[in-house]
């Protein structure tokens, strides 16, 4: 049998269910989330808190069978609440997430060929494949599409059965290749350092899809590292180091004829219970550097040992992106680079495109609900 009873001296309300399990609802919290105060097919809420005092009390509650009615002194409402949905919205609960995955940090043992992959067609048109997959790259923050047709539209197609791309001054897409008039490094030949992409943007996109339609010329090798590991390992070798990372906002910019776009923010921020949450690196894109010249040596410091962390062989992975693969990564997890290419030796192209992090997640939960 469940009870309830009020603690008019805490203003709660509580309830106890036969197998041991209790829990305390506050007055003011029960009657923001009466069930009338939603809208019947949005479930928006509706209710204006303001409408009732702070210190609103019920005037009589009781419990009946799995219903708890509760009559209010205050504004002459009554809401009723069913037990189930008490029991799992207890205050302190989280509501449970799908998309809450842990990350599973990694080093060089992961390897190009223990990625984890779906082919393009698995994706477009099985949903327990997609979440199979999408569950694996929210783990490691990086995983393979195969399979793809050679046409730049397979790629978005795919990135779209996620969620809606993410527009940047770059454009709505972007390709990679060697250009004469380039506005950023990716866009040549040269060696492209370990780095995220825009860093200066107030909030950088979260997953990034690159389409590989050539890979032909000499050299242009994938290079990839996870930087939660880089940041943890941090953590546990020079905690002043890391510390200042998390703490130390730094200005980032990138500026072309058509734009001119900034932002400080530190280079690793912490999320929930101090967990590494976001990586934002990007020493092409560091401005120049407007810290006071007394905390100029300690920062300097402690970003070269992230740096030089990020270079050691035992970190990176590294493969050659073929035809018809596609490669997705946490743009604020992963640090991706390349090796020098010769564009006179083959043609060397990527396609990609930015999905943000929350579409993601949605995704992970709708196709959960079956």
């Amino acid at each position: 049998m469940i009870t309830a009873s009020l603690r008019a001296e805490s203003g709660t309300v509580h309830v106890a269910w036969p197998e041991g399990l209790t829990a305390d609802y506050p007055y003011l919290w029960l009657r923001d989330n009466c069930p009338t105060g939603f809208h019947p097919q949005t479930q928006e809420r509706e209710f204006d808190l303001l409408s009732v005092p702070e210190s609103i009390a019920p005037r009589s509650l009781e419990m009946a069978g799995d219903i708890l009615t509760i009559s209010w002194a205050n504004d002459n409402h009554v809401s009723r609440y069913d037990a189930a949905w008490l029991k799992a919205h207890r205050p302190g609960t989280p509501r449970p997430d799908p998309a809450a995955i842990p990350a599973q940090p990694w080093r060089g043992e992961l390897e190009a060929a223990s990625l984890p992959r779906i082919a393009a067609d698995d994706m477009l048109t099985r949903d327990s494949a997609l979440l199979e997959w999408l569950t694996a790259l929210k783990r490691t923050g990086i995983a393979m599409v195969t399979e793809l047709a050679d046409d730049q539209e397979a790629g978005l197609a795919a990135a779209r059965r996620i969620g809606h791309l993410r527009e940047t001054n770059f454009g709505l897409t972007f390709n990679v290749v060697s250009k004469p008039d380039p506005n950023n490094l990716a866009y040549t030949a040269h060696r492209l350092p370990l780095h995220t992409d825009l860093a200066n943007q107030e909030l950088p996109p979260g997953f990034q899809f690159l389409h590989c339609l050539a890979n032909d010329a000499e050299g242009g090798g994938s290079l990839f590292v996870d930087g939660y590991a880089i940041a943890e390992d941090l953590r546990a070798q020079d905690r002043e180091a890391f510390d200042i990372l998390t703490t130390t906002k730094i200005p980032f910019r990138f500026h072309d004829r058509e734009s001119d776009i900034r932002k400080h923010d530190t280079v690793i921020r912490l999320g929930a219970g101090g967990a590494v949450a976001e990586i934002r690196f990007n020493a092409h894109l560091a401005d120049i550097l407007d810290l006071p010249a007394a905390a100029m040596r300690d920062f300097y410091r402690a970003y070269r040992a992230f740096m030089a962390l990020s270079r050691q062989e035992r970190y990176i992975v590294s493969f050659q992106l073929g035809a018809g693969e596609m490669i997705a990564f946490d743009n604020r997890r992963v640090l991706h680079g390349r090796d020098a290419f010769n564009p006179a030796t083959g043609r060397r192209h990527l396609h990609g495109c930015y999905v943000d992090r929350g579409d993601l997640d949605s995704r992970i939960r709708v196709l959960s609900r079956t």
